[in-house]
């Protein structure tokens, strides 16, 4: 028998992290207290995001309704990174960023976890901007996708291609 594999990776959907935003920008643009205030949310760029309001509360209220957003569409808010809001001329500009893939520090403190702590005879390899975990027993791989979820790691990780 081969044997079992899956992946760790570190990315958004698209496509609900576009749905959050939509939602996020309809609830601006409706409630009372962003009325006449200047405060929008648009997409910048691939995975960036880019919200401007009169004032540096109003952004980060908007970066709030965003975040509420995000966790109702079930994206993790650590696979988020924004900035502190910035004067540009009359406006406030707030940007963030979506994290997409494994950096090379990150995948080698999963992997480090996964050997000191996991079950023997399960390995992670790096793959590019994801780990590919292996071993001989799907449960020792249930296992380690618990003992990641547990951990309180800086970064937003799900697991694919369970095999």
């Amino acid at each position: 028998m081969a044997d079992a594999s899956f992946d760790i990776v570190s990315k958004i959907d698209r496509q609900e992290a576009d749905n959050a935003l939509q939602q996020a920008a309809k609830e601006i643009s409706q409630r009372y207290d962003f009325k006449n205030t200047g405060a929008s949310i648009e997409w910048s760029g691939e995975l960036g995001i880019l919200i401007k309001a009169n004032a540096d509360e109003r952004a980060l209220a908007v970066l709030d309704v965003f975040k509420e957003k995000l966790i109702k569409r079930g994206i993790s808010l650590k696979a988020l990174e924004s900035e502190e809001p910035k004067q540009s001329g009359k406006e406030v500009r707030l940007t963030g960023t979506f994290q997409s893939g494994l950096n090379q520090e990150q995948a080698k403190q999963v992997a480090k976890i996964i050997r000191d702590e996991g079950p023997k005879g399960v390995k992670a390899q790096v793959q590019g901007d994801e780990l590919r975990v292996t071993g001989k027993k799907r449960d020792d791989l249930q296992e380690v996708i618990a003992l990641l979820k547990g951990k309180d790691l800086d970064f937003a990780l799900q697991f694919t291609n369970y095999r």
